[in-house]
């Protein structure tokens, strides 16, 4: 039977009956059969707990015994099932409880509570993990300090880790087993353990926190690939550095600990003092790690150690209050790798990542509020608005409320909460309270979802030397939310004169405006400029300042203007964006109706003009060069898309910058080789990105000559990023001369699971006919593995949300390939099933023919027998 989950919601909010004050733990490992003794105290919390009744939630969980305060219960007093243990007649007082269990970790391929990675143990304990260990209180409102003994075979798990500090340890005389004790004195919810086991190799370094306190650090991996780790701890030890900079925040033990893993369902885990991470986002060396994979390894330490304090010491009262956590801790992030990189090209990329993974959420059936009211299944609730729009919500309670007025709202909020599960009102309340700021508007930006619209029209008065700006949003109805509220949404501006320089004008009036933004809280407001001597041509959502949907009645030549002159990087790149975007959109629809996509000139030769310009940073004008995504495309048009013409469209542009610029753009990546050392440095990637980016325009034109440059760069790279990017150039542009240099490649890293990873996405993004039949016999590809979340998704994910044309193929075949393979994952590992059918969110756009064949693709999903509650919640939602 196909697993049914109830509804959770928001407004049913209860505080726990009982709570746990301690939590001992006595782990005697064996890879089938796993002994798990766990030793709760508990006390009573609220009123309810007088019933004598205790309700603790498991899942597949086997119980082996069970005591109260130190006396078995008989059978009568009890019952146990696999996901719930209910017992009653408990004191109305404080008591322990002592639960025996046992698990078998090999055989967990969900990836959850306790498994086997590589022959060592490992525990993935967020969201609801824990109760796959031992029956409990399993909510992130209960937390209690916890003490961890492990014992495992010396010789299968030499290291023995659990959360905290090390207290004890030895081996058991004449067993050949051997012990740890641990114990972590900072109470934390049960999604916050973490235990791993193994035979592993380590890296160790120490840091000198503010106070001066001396703290061990360690990096654990497989053995041999431990050089691999030192970028990692050399980001770790800046985060640190950068979080008593920037937040005035400590760290607190006296060790901290990341070990990578090869099985992981997501990118890393924050449990307190023992960070488990997928290896992807720890290994790197300039071999086999690209340029991305050094900044995303970058972020995502600094994003699980910055959760010590926004996750950890101040947690989330409940799971819809995730974006507390997360949301916040993703704004850390970005604010930590824009001071270590560029500011202006980490926000580019920033926006370039909502709008690619968000919007389409918000506008999909799959829509939430970032703060959703209710769920059905909690692990389908880690999505794009919950991380990036939490953070875009973040950034603008900093735009509304300046530098000073949000640090003295983050110091009054850690002053507050610490040691405490938390809410989003108690997170607002301490910015109120420090400031004195009104915020109960800006709270709608938590609990309405969708993304809204603004229209900006100006009109300038020369004789009065008046510019008038009307500014009015709209937000349309999703998913349980047909009436929208208006929001507070800053707009931070500027007015560039003819000349390129900021105008300012004498007098405002018409709308708030603080320093240079607008607070925009009505559905429309006229906002006029008095004393302005020349028309300007305003530069609105400077920075992106929220995250919103702007149209403008700025002509071709005004974003023109903005490319050449604009002083805020984001904005000028935001204008060629725009202009570009245009020009796509007209092109995709002249296809559509059998013309010629016309040429624009203007935008090529303002390209031209970017790359060429030496006092831009390089990294920058790769930005500007790339051109929206098939995808972005597909999300302008709306409706009624044809992914074939879309991808035509932006062939045809292309070919035509690559036409008009080729002899250029060929001279710039000639003139960017570089001769030094690789270094994974913001300056070299730059760099590199922009060659590469140079690379891919000139291949575009399909010249014989552009081709053999991107084999030689391919032959001549030193390091993965430029080995990769000719690869994947010629790739996308699906050339036969792709071929010999992917079989070299698979055949250079076939021992190397991270790399191999790069060639099947290689693989199953080639805009190719014969694509879907290429990734369907991967699967048989010894080198591929459906118990791997991170093969699956390098090979199926990919086809699915990379290669717009072939998995949206007119004849339904990569909808019903997509739809058979989450079948057969779903049975295996739920969670990483339940993410690839995210691929889906944007069906009712497409053309009717491509639209009938993903619904009945779902159809056929939704029908299938025994499903999880994971998968069936999010198939029933995007049919819905």
């Amino acid at each position: 039977m196909t697993a049914v989950s109830v509804p959770v919601r928001l407004e049913d909010y209860r505080a726990p009956a009982f709570t746990i004050d301690t939590v001992s733990l006595d782990f005697r490992l064996t890879p089938e059969a796993t002994r798990i003794k766990a030793r709760m105290a508990f006390r009573p919390n609220t009123a309810e707990a007088a019933s004598g009744r205790l309700e603790l939630a498991g899942d597949e969980t086997k119980l082996v015994a069970i005591a109260l305060d130190g006396v078995p219960l008989d059978a009568g007093r009890y019952v146990a099932t696999p996901d719930r243990l209910v017992i009653e007649g408990v004191p109305s007082r404080p008591f322990t409880l002592d639960i025996e269990t046992e698990v078998d970790p090999s055989a967990n391929t969900k990836l959850m509570g306790l498994y086997r990675s590589s022959g060592n143990y490992c525990t993935q304990c967020e969201a609801e993990g824990f109760r796959r260990i031992t029956y409990f209180l399993d909510r992130p409102d209960v937390l209690a300090v916890y003490t961890t003994r492990i014992e495992a075979e010396k010789t299968e798990a030499p290291v023995l880790l659990a959360n905290g500090n090390p207290a004890e340890a030895g081996d058991i005389p004449g067993t050949g087993r051997h012990y740890a004790v641990w114990h972590d004195p900072f109470p934390k919810p049960s999604y916050l353990f973490a235990m791993v086991a193994g035979d592993l190799g380590v890296v160790t370094d120490r840091f000198v926190t503010m106070s001066g306190r001396d703290v061990e650090l360690r990096i654990y991996c497989e053995h041999g690939k431990e050089a691999r780790c030192a970028y990692a701890m050399d980001a770790l030890k800046r985060s640190m550095r950068w979080d008593e900079t920037a937040f005035g925040r400590e760290y607190d033990l006296d060790i901290f600990i990341v070990v990578a893993v090869s099985d992981f369902n997501m990118g890393a885990m924050e449990n307190k003092g023992l960070n488990v991470f997928n290896d992807k986002y720890v290994l790197a060396d300039p071999d086999t790690a690209t340029d991305a994979d050094y900044a995303g390894i970058e972020t995502v330490i600094a994003h699980e150690y910055f959760h010590n304090w926004t996750g950890n010491r101040i947690t989330c009262r409940d799971w819809f209050q995730l974006c507390l956590k997360e949301g916040l801790t993703v704004f850390r992030d970005q604010e930590f790798s824009s001071d270590e990189r560029s500011r202006a090209v980490k926000r580019i990329a920033d926006v370039r990542t909502l709008q690619a993974r968000q919007f389409p959420e918000d506008g999909g059936p799959l829509a939430h509020p970032v703060r959703p009211e209710i769920y059905h299944e909690i692990n389908n609730f880690y999505t794009p608005t919950v991380y990036e729009k939490g953070a875009e919500v973040v950034r603008m309670l900093k735009t509304i409320l300046g530098e000073d007025g949000f640090r003295r709202g983050m110091d009054l909020y850690f002053e507050r909460h610490d040691g405490e599960a938390a809410t989003v009102e108690d997170f607002l309340a301490a910015f109120a309270d420090a400031t004195g700021a009104d915020l109960s508007q800006f709270k709608l930006w938590y609990a309405q979802s969708g993304t809204p619209e603004i229209t900006a029209r100006g009109q300038f008065d020369p004789a009065a030397k008046r510019f008038t700006l009307t500014l009015a949003q709209t937000l349309g109805p999703t998913p349980g939310q047909p009436i929208k509220r208006p929001m507070h949404i800053p707009i931070r501006f500027g007015l560039v004169g003819p000349n390129g320089e900021a105008i300012e004008a004498e007098r405002v009036s018409g709308a708030t405006v603080t320093g240079d933004v607008i607070q925009l809280t009505a559905p429309s407001h006229t906002v006029v400029f008095e004393g302005v001597g020349a028309r300007p041509v305003p530069s609105l959502l400077r920075g992106f300042s929220a995250p919103v949907k702007l149209s403008t009645d700025l002509s071709a030549e005004d974003l023109l203007f903005l490319v050449r002159t604009d002083s805020d990087p984001f904005n000028r790149w935001q204008a060629a964006q725009t202009l570009a975007m245009r020009t796509l959109v007209e092109g995709t629809a002249a296809i559509r109706a059998g013309r010629r996509p016309a040429v624009e000139t203007a935008l090529i030769d303002a390209l031209g003009v970017v790359a060429e310009d030496a006092t831009l940073e390089p990294a920058f004008r790769a930005q500007v060069l790339t051109l929206p995504s098939e995808g972005d495309i597909a999300r302008e048009i709306g409706r009624d898309v044809d992914p074939e013409a879309v991808a035509a469209a932006r062939s045809a542009l292309r070919a035509a910058i690559a036409g008009r610029l080729g002899e250029r753009l060929a001279a710039l990546h000639a003139g960017l080789a570089d001769a030094a050392p690789f270094r994974p440095d913001a300056a070299g990637a730059g760099r590199r990105a922009l060659r590469n980016v140079l690379l891919d325009l000139g291949v575009a034109g399909g010249t014989p000559e552009a081709v053999a440059r991107a084999r030689a760069h391919f032959e001549a790279a030193d390091n993965m990023t430029d080995r990769i990017a000719a690869l994947a150039t010629l790739c996308a542009a699906a050339l036969p001369e792709r071929l010999a240099p992917l079989a070299a490649f698979r055949k250079r890293y076939a021992g190397d699971a991270l790399a191999l990873d790069k060639w099947f996405t290689l693989e199953a993004t080639v805009p190719a006919s014969d694509t879907l039949a290429r990734v369907e016999a991967l699967l048989a590809d010894p080198a591929f593995s459906i118990g791997n979340p991170n093969r699956v998704r390098a090979l199926v994910g990919s086809f699915a949300a990379a290669n717009p044309t072939q998995f949206n193929r007119a004849d339904g075949a990569g909808f019903d390939f997509l739809a058979d393979f989450v079948r057969r994952l779903d049975a295996r590992n739920p969670q990483t099933a339940a993410r690839l059918l995210v691929s889906f969110r944007s069906w009712r756009s497409l053309e009717p023919v491509r639209r009938a064949h993903a619904e009945a693709a779902l159809a056929g999903i939704a029908a299938a027998p025994g499903l999880s509650p994971d998968t069936r919640d999010i198939v029933t939602r995007t049919l819905a």
